[in-house]
């Protein structure tokens, strides 16, 4: 009887211990399975990409509170992005303020929106310091070829696409400068880092129509660019 009893639990045991998990990618939040993230602050679906190591969301965030649920500020003017900017306060906008581009491209951060200690990303998630990005380019090849694997197959102008072979699908997005200026929306994408450069700028990486790289460079903190996040 304890010989049968034996035999049952270490088939128990193997049964439980094998279990496959590979269905969902981080067990701790119901919302995700192999190919989604449900951010439960708006319900909004991300894709999500697995490119060597990293698990990267494969859309530009959207969101517009902050991980506790606060209010991120919405500069829905150029004089309501200057204010937030000569606050140090944490703000978003549409590029040329037209909720139709945040359809698309999602939304567009200032660096003190990444930065707040109540946190931009959902759960689960963060977003990524200059080093990840590093991590990201060189397993594509380094940032002279990068930029082709990781622009998105349509939307850029004069038929500067990417080929998307890694599955980030990087978008045209453009940016809000610190002037609360729009530039170049279908022909530059530009994505922050959580690294700071120095008092005034932060490390991003910047995809360009006409070129296969992607640059690391840094931008002025007032400055929006486009946010991917990244599993913890």
């Amino acid at each position: 009887m304890r010989l049968c009893y034996s035999i049952i639990s270490c088939v128990l045991f193997l049964f439980v211990g094998c279990k496959d998990t590979s269905s969902t990618i981080n067990p701790d939040d119901t919302t995700l399975n192999d190919s989604t993230f449900t951010d439960i602050r708006d319900e909004k679906k991300y894709g999500l990409v697995k490119i060597n190591t990293q698990v990267w969301m494969s859309e530009n965030l959207n969101a517009s509170t902050y991980r506790n649920g606060d209010i991120i500020r919405h500069a829905s003017t150029k004089q309501e992005w200057l204010d937030a900017a000569g606050r140090g306060e944490g703000a978003w906008c549409y590029y040329d303020h037209d909720p139709k581009n945040g359809a698309i491209y999602g939304k567009l951060y200032n660096w003190y929106a990444v930065k707040d200690s109540r946190g931009l990303a959902p759960k689960g998630y963060h977003i990524p310091n200059d080093a990840e990005w590093t991590i990201l380019t060189d397993f594509l090849g380094g940032e002279s070829v990068a930029g082709k694997k990781i622009k998105s197959t349509s939307g850029w102008d004069n038929g500067d696409n990417g080929d998307n072979s890694s599955g980030f699908n990087g978008l045209p997005g453009g940016d809000c400068d610190s002037s609360g200026y729009f530039y170049d929306r279908t022909e530059d994408g530009g994505f922050w880092s959580s690294s700071e450069y120095s008092t005034g700028d932060a490390w991003g990486r910047f995809l360009y129509g006409n070129y296969a790289r992607v640059s690391r460079y840094y931008d002025n903190k007032n400055s929006g660019l486009s946010v991917r996040c990244l599993r913890d």
